[in-house]
């Protein structure tokens, strides 16, 4: 099918220093220029969200993303509509875009199903896992290791959530890899909402423990230590905080 020069956008890069060289245009499809922004935006809002830099309910301003992005209204609203539809960001009607605030089910809900993929994960990766890739995660180890201990907390959060999508790539299996990133980056939301007493110490310790098990080919214990390790995470999340009724809170007490 030839595509119209209409539906084309022509990229001109800049100017080389050689004298009287001829300038190249690369023509790129529109669709395509704006497909790659939609996903610049998408990454970026992603990222903001598991690395904790954007707040749950924090306004998406159209226009200002729009600007710091150099593209139009239409694409940041193809990235909105994306990050809706992923349910890290809330629509709401003649109000705009906010990041989401899950909901206490939500959270219980996500943890769920990370649990039993998780714990499937890792007893099919121990069967199969290799030297080369138990020596690639003890590297990850020692980076995650080294921004716990700088108080890196971008960096650290950032190689914690990545730990989890990495076992799932080493099975080879990206689809399972990028169901498992959506889910991250929804736990993360969760984590803002709901601060968390399980600090990042306790979790690489908990990796470690999993690294090992998986070098030792033992699944039971892998599997065990991951199941622990997501519910030690959810346990210390403040999803049911004790409520008491307002003669409780203002009465004194003997």
């Amino acid at each position: 099918m030839v595509r119209s020069r209409a539906n084309l956008q022509v990229i001109q890069p800049p100017a080389t220093p050689a004298a009287g060289r001829a300038r190249k245009t690369v023509a790129v499809p529109e669709d395509a220029a704006a497909a790659s922004s939609t996903h610049r935006i998408v990454d970026s809002i992603t990222g903001a969200i598991v690395e904790r830099r954007l707040m749950p309910g924090t306004k998406l301003a159209e226009t200002q993303i729009g600007e710091i992005f150099k593209v139009s209204r239409t694409v940041v609203r193809q990235a909105l509509n994306r990050l809706s539809r992923d349910h890290l960001v809330t629509l709401e009607p003649a109000r705009g875009a906010f990041v989401s605030q899950p909901s206490v089910e939500e959270a219980q809900q996500v943890f769920a199903v990370r649990t039993m993929i998780e714990a499937a994960m890792i007893k099919t990766l121990c069967a199969q896992i290799t030297d080369a890739q138990v020596a690639q995660l003890r590297t990850h180890l020692e980076q995650e290791q080294e921004a716990v201990a700088r108080t890196d907390v971008t960096g650290r959060t950032r190689l914690l959530a990545d730990f989890h999508v990495v076992l799932a790539r080493m099975l080879g299996n990206e689809v399972l890899a990028q169901l498992l990133a959506d889910l991250l980056a929804r736990c993360s939301l969760v984590a803002l909402m709901y601060q968390s007493s399980h600090s990042a110490e306790h979790s690489q310790d908990e990796h470690v423990a999993i690294v090992d098990a998986l070098a030792r080919r033992d699944a039971r214990a892998a599997v065990k230590l991951m199941e622990n390790h997501l519910g030690n995470v959810e346990r210390n999340l403040r999803l049911n905080p004790r409520m008491s009724d307002l003669s409780q809170a203002l009465l004194p007490h003997d």
